[in-house]
């Protein structure tokens, strides 16, 4: 079995570039807690990629964001993961800023579609996310996480 996003030893590996590499990776790991727990998916090396490997699904993200919002993520894809459980289509990117960005899009007609954003501790809101309103949450994981979102209006 390929080696798990572990979310007892948090590990910086393929974040090690960010400067805030130790809150993202706690991030990361916070995110694959959920998942685990609540669906039973596992965030595995073979499932979160580099962002050059995972062009398919940054690309998919950075197409919502742009068509919904006309935002342009300013900093570079580190890694990047794309699954589906029940009927949730989900992608995650872990940018080098310490953003993480996750579309959780039901693939049933008229269900839930959304964009999440969440700060890594210790990085300051990018301008290009300057008028959103972040909400706090702490993590053991993580440290404090501030959160926002939005609806996906459209089909992707």
């Amino acid at each position: 079995m390929a080696p798990v996003v572990d979310f007892g030893e948090v590990s910086t590996a393929g974040l090690e570039s960010s400067p805030v590499a130790e809150a993202l990776a706690g991030l990361r790991a916070n995110e694959a807690r959920y998942f685990r727990n609540k669906y039973g998916h596992v965030f595995t090396v073979d499932t979160v990629e580099p962002g050059s490997a995972a062009q398919q699904t940054v690309d998919w993200v950075h197409r919502i964001l742009q068509e919904e919002r006309g935002l342009v993520i300013a900093s570079r894809p580190l890694e990047a993961t794309a699954f589906q459980v029940e009927n949730i289509r989900m992608a995650y990117v872990f940018y080098e800023n310490g953003l993480s960005v996750n579309v959780m899009y039901t693939v049933d007609d008229g269900g839930k579609r959304a964009v999440g954003f969440k700060l890594s501790d210790g990085m300051e809101v990018p301008a290009e996310l300057g008028t959103f309103k972040f909400a706090r949450q702490r993590s053991k994981l993580a440290g404090t996480i501030r959160g926002s979102y939005f609806i996906v209006k459209n089909e992707y």
